[in-house]
């Protein structure tokens, strides 16, 4: 740089041409002695140097923003390199998991779900489609021993199948236990809730207890052995509408205690094969048991219904207890039957009429 081009030249000769200026016109006055003469030049020659120091300074700071800008803006595309990389690599080992989830080897395709599950839990963007990749696995047919019409209820956990059967019953029992642990808890008020569309599956000792959930598709379901479902909540709509009905399906234990459901509850033509106890459970939405068939005990109390219960061709062919909390306004009872010698426990709000072959029909008291 040539030397008339420099800032620092320019200040110092302006700091000089003042000095001198200054001083000399100061001097020409007869009541200016010459040290306040060139203490006056010598401030204003140094007030040029102060103001090219505050330059100098200001251009000093806009040149470090602007490094930490560029600074910045490289660790963000750094940061989206990164983040890029990582959703590739994600997204390839989504792709081999569920390639081996077809392999013939059990322990192949449990190592698969399990890498499924740990990809959710270390993407949680992940976990609703590991979620529907999972429930995907459980709607696939399967049929085992243990679930023929001809065993006896109390025998079939015993039940032994073949090899082949036995193993897969083993990777189903995984995914499910994965599921329920990629769900939040029921008191977490503030977690992301998901969807389980388990359609058609077949399911055994499914366990739901205290998970929150959004919507649940349950229908067509075999539910084995015993499902458990106290403390859940159901923020979105519950769907069990013909589970347990066809050939080799059924539903065991079913427990449902404490249970919430927020929106619909939907068990029409659903069939109960052992015990199903929904006590001190809340229906918040319109809830529906039309043609359920309760083949065993049937347990309600401490119930609250407060949208609209539908009990239409409803029936009870066990112990009965259907002592609500609360009833909503409107509640259909057409064709409700129980059976006249089993204990059967209803609200004040309803009665018995008695029909033939031992039938009973829940009506509501006129009045």
């Amino acid at each position: 740089m040539k030397l008339w081009r420099s800032p620092l030249a320019w200040t110092f000769l302006a700091s000089v041409v003042l000095l001198a200026g200054v001083g000399g016109w100061l001097l020409t006055d007869p009541a200016t002695s010459r040290s306040e003469a060139l203490k006056t030049g010598g401030l204003a020659g140094g007030a040029i140097v102060a103001l090219y120091a505050l330059w100098l300074n200001d251009r000093r700071r806009r040149v470090e923003e602007r490094r930490q800008d560029i600074e910045r803006r490289r660790h963000e595309l750094e940061s989206q390199r990164a983040e890029q990389d990582r959703e590739r690599v994600a997204d390839e080992r989504f792709a081999k998991a569920v390639e081996l989830l077809g392999h013939d080897a059990d322990q192949v395709r449990v190592g698969a779900l399990h890498a499924l599950a740990g990809l959710a839990r270390s993407r949680p963007e992940y976990t609703q489609t590991v979620l529907d990749v999972l429930c995907s696995y459980l709607r696939r047919p399967f049929q085992h021993p243990r679930y023929e019409d001809d065993v006896d209820r109390t025998k079939r956990a015993s039940v032994v199948g073949p090899p082949d059967a036995e193993r897969e019953l083993q990777v189903r029992l995984t995914a499910q236990r994965l599921v329920v642990g990629l769900l939040p808890r029921a008191d977490a008020e503030n977690a992301p809730e998901y969807d389980l569309d388990l359609t058609g599956a077949t399911l055994e000792y499914f366990d739901l207890s205290r998970c929150r959930v959004r919507d649940l598709w349950l229908r067509y379901a075999s539910l084995f052995s015993s499902t458990n479902l106290s403390g859940a909540v159901f923020t979105g709509k519950a769907y069990f509408t013909g589970a347990g009905t066809g050939s080799g399906r059924l539903i065991g234990m079913f427990r449902c205690r404490g249970t919430e459901f927020r929106g619909h509850a939907w068990f029409s033509g659903t069939r109960f094969a052992e015990t199903a106890d929904f006590t001190n459970t809340t229906f918040a939405g319109p809830t529906t048991f039309k043609d359920a068939v309760f083949a065993n005990a049937a347990v309600f109390p401490g119930v609250r219904a407060t949208d609209s219960l539908d009990l239409r061709r409803a029936r009870f062919d066990g112990q009965t207890d259907l002592r609500f909390a609360s009833l909503p306004s409107a509640v259909s009872l057409y064709n409700t039957l129980v059976r006249a010698e089993k204990d059967v426990q209803l609200p004040a709000e309803w009665t018995l009429e008695e029909l033939r072959d031992g039938e009973s029909r829940i009506t509501a008291v006129s009045g």
